[in-house]
């Protein structure tokens, strides 16, 4: 068994795009081996700021011989039969054929066999189709060049059982009378930019590792991510501080460095007056610095950053400079910030009349005033304080126009919450300024706080219902106005926090703030947020088909008992009473359709007790009415349990009927009042749900 190594050495990769081109190099370079029967062991891609890297273990030499069969006619078929199979199997005579007993005849077979092929061939073609056609999200090309990658490429290692693969990569060129750039396939690599720029030749992937890590590079993506934490962590505890916690800014640093070098910075503390998040933001965003915390969680005035090599000095001037680009960004923050905070909020507000929020919908101080009546109905219905919902709606987006928010957009809402306490706004109202963007998405916390509730709903509610009314809905891919990732907030807000409210008045009562006379959008946005519900569900587990059941194509608005009588179908077919029934059920809906396409009417009306003449018949009859009895006033007082417990008193009478009864009797009369029966079953059960969408 061999081994495969690829490295494609380039210009520095941007961090957002190494993780998933490595993993597009293992697949398009695994997929086409195993295509070809060449298994393997193990394939593992690594990616760096200046290389992709996969290595294959356990590969064969050559693939195995490939043997195809083309099945012809029967011995002894007539001779046009025959010739007709030899001149399409591109043969002379029958000498050249098989019998082989199918178990259904002898049957004459052309048999072809073919050696296996070096497995190095097949790299070589591989690796040209993968170089040509790799699916970077944004690509470049150079000098003349006709080939395209994310950045330069300047050199690419390919090895098999420790040989180079031979072949090159022929750049092309855009101008006739210039020469094509080549670059040959090798076994040289180049270690870090500045502390090992040297030329390093590679004999195995064993050897590749350690020349690297000599040559101050670490491959493996997650060594790197380690390597920076424990560096940061090390540096913020002799601090006595600790680490915030970032994936997300450790995802993108380990995709910036490959000697990762941590340092630590300090804040000037005349910036700590500033709103930390917007120290983070700038830090994090701009210059990818770690934030540091003190004990009580408060932001520390230092920062980790990670250098990319290590420094005679200790990195002393490194951390001067990187104080000093922070100094600039950071006293623009407080110019800001010292400036927004002099002006009252409604003054700031009333300046959104300026700024157009859609060309259909007008301005955004048209729709702060829509989402304020929204919020006050929203308030009513859930408890929340009036007052203060109508005070934090007006007030919501009046810091969109400072100059914070202009500098650091990502604080939006956050900066309307600081500026709000400081102008004497109360609690409430301050963190409903905050709040009301929430939730952004499924790994940001939703809000809980009443107020922040009913501005939060009103806002997204809002939103919905306007771009419906211009026809501007998601289509496919594309949803301009993240209107899928707001579906998603209300289902949060309403589903976290318990609130019994029927989307389909709060859909009435936004479509009059806008003045939209539509009750046709009522229906297509229940359906959207059906949709977006079963998305949502999805990922937490819970079956697409029960939503679907509990919905009964019913607009159902309020999601709180939508999934009340989800998870109460979620368990009876859980159970084996539930599971026997929903069978039971398939069957007696598969005779009633096919008996009702045979006589042409449906059978649902009910049995005529005179003509039950079976113990087993009258016992389902019995049942079905006590059951709809039972299921009727727990299923309107929404005991959904107590509902399904009814339904499960139906198992016995439906198997004994099923196993005593023929329902197609000759009397037709009979057959008629037994077919009226499972109708029965249908139409009780499918009172409940519809359980025709339930799969096994």
């Amino acid at each position: 068994m061999a081994e495969l190594l690829i490295e494609l050495f380039s210009e520095e990769i941007p961090a957002r795009m190494q993780v998933r081109a490595a993993e597009e190099l293992k697949r398009l370079v695994t997929e086409p081996l195993l295509q070809a029967g060449l298994t393997f062991e193990v394939a593992r891609a690594f990616s760096t700021p200046r290389r992709l890297t996969l290595v294959v273990q356990g590969l064969p030499e050559s693939s195995p011989p490939l043997r195809t069969e083309k099945k012809g006619p029967r011995v002894g078929a007539p001779d046009a039969a025959i010739e007709g199979f030899l001149r399409g199997a591109a043969l002379t005579s029958l000498d050249q054929c098989h019998q082989i007993d199918t178990g259904k005849g002898v049957f004459w077979f052309a048999i072809y066999e073919q050696p296996g092929r070096a497995t190095i061939e097949f790299v070589q073609t591989i690796l040209n189709t993968v170089l040509w056609n790799f699916p970077w999200p944004k690509s470049m090309k150079w000098g003349n060049s006709v080939f395209r990658w994310v950045r330069p490429l300047q050199s690419i290692l390919v090895l098999f059982k420790e040989n180079v693969v031979p072949g090159n990569l022929t750049l092309g060129t855009t101008a006739s009378n210039a020469n094509s750039q080549i670059i040959e396939y090798g076994d040289t690599t180049r270690g870090h930019r500045f502390l090992a720029p040297g030329v390093l030749t590679i004999r195995d992937f064993a050897d590749y590792q350690e020349r690297l890590a000599g040559a101050f590079v670490v491959l493996d993506r997650e060594a790197r991510k380690a390597r920076i934490l424990e560096q940061a962590n090390a540096l913020a505890a002799a601090e006595g501080l600790a680490l915030r916690d970032d994936p997300g800014l450790l995802e993108e640093v380990a995709g910036l460095v490959e000697w990762p070098v941590g340092l630590i910075g300090t804040i000037d503390q005349a910036f700590m007056d500033v709103p930390a998040e917007v120290l983070t933001t700038s830090m994090r965003t701009h210059q990818r610095y770690f934030a540091l915390e003190t004990a009580d969680g408060k932001l520390a005035p230092r920062f980790v950053l990670m250098a990319n090599r290590t420094n005679e000095d200790g990195g002393k001037a490194v951390v001067a400079g990187n104080e000093r680009v922070l100094r600039a960004r950071l006293s623009d923050a407080k110019f800001f910030w010292d400036l927004d905070r002099k002006v009252p909020l409604e003054d700031q507000a009333r300046k959104l009349a300026e700024i157009t929020f859609h060309a259909k919908l007008g301005t955004t101080a048209a729709k702060v005033h829509r989402v304020e009546g929204l919020a006050v109905v929203i308030a009513q219905a859930i408890g929340a304080d009036g007052d203060a919902t109508r005070r934090a709606a007006r007030l919501a987006k009046a810091d969109l126009v400072t100059g914070l928010v202009g500098e650091f957009p990502e604080v939006q809402g956050v900066v309307g919450r600081y500026i709000a306490y400081e102008q004497g706004e109360s609690a409430a109202v301050a963190e409903a300024i905050a709040d009301h963007y929430k939730p952004l998405g499924p790994g940001d916390s939703c809000p809980t706080a009443p107020v922040s509730v009913a501005v939060a709903l009103a806002d997204k509610i809002d939103t919905l219902v306007a771009f419906f009314g211009i026809d501007e809905k998601p289509t496919g891919s594309r949803d301009p106005y993240a209107l899928r990732r707001a579906a998603l907030g209300v289902i949060r807000l309403v589903v976290e926090n318990g609130l019994r409210l029927d989307l389909g008045d709060l859909f009435l009562a936004a479509r009059g703030q806008l003045g939209l006379d539509n009750a046709a959008l009522d229906g297509e946005l229940l359906a959207f947020f059906a949709d977006r519900l079963v998305v949502a569900l999805r990922e937490k587990g819970v079956r697409h088909d029960l939503i679907a059941a509990a919905l009964a194509g019913r607009a159902e608005g309020d999601l709180v008992r939508l999934l009340a009588r989800v998870d109460a179908l979620a368990g009876f077919v859980g159970t084996d009473d539930g599971a026997n029934l929903l069978a039971a059920f398939r069957r007696a809906a598969n005779i009633l359709r096919i008996e009702e396409k045979k006589d042409g009417h449906a059978h649902d009306g009910l049995p005529d007790a005179d003509l039950l003449r079976l113990d087993e018949e009258k016992a389902l009859a019995a049942a079905l009415a006590d059951a709809r009895g039972a299921s009727e006033p727990a299923l309107a007082a929404e005991d959904y349990v107590g509902t399904m417990a009814a339904l499960a008193t139906l198992r016995g009478p439906v198997d004994a009927f099923f196993d005593k009864v023929t329902v197609n009797a000759d009397d037709p009369a009979l057959r008629a009042n037994r077919l009226r029966l499972l109708a029965g079953i249908r139409r009780t059960l499918n009172h409940v749900a519809d359980f025709s969408v339930i799969e096994g």
